[in-house]
């Protein structure tokens, strides 16, 4: 799996599980996906994402985006 889709992968789960836990546990964790969200604005437009730097060490075939 290419680091591309490993990232979107990666995102859209921290999305779902932040929204899971604002529903069932606290409506604080709704600013996780705020956090996320933001990281992935400012990914498209700078090509900076540190969570891709960190799958590229642990081995991610290079993808077209990251």
């Amino acid at each position: 799996m290419c680091l591309d889709r490993i990232m979107f992968m990666f995102a859209g789960g921290m999305v779902l599980l932040s929204v899971a836990l604002t529903v069932f546990v606290s409506p604080l964790f709704m600013w996780l996906t705020v956090f996320v969200g933001a990281n992935l604005m400012q990914s498209s437009i700078t090509g900076f994402c540190p969570a891709a730097i960190v799958f590229k060490k642990l081995g991610a075939k290079e993808g077209k985006a990251f």
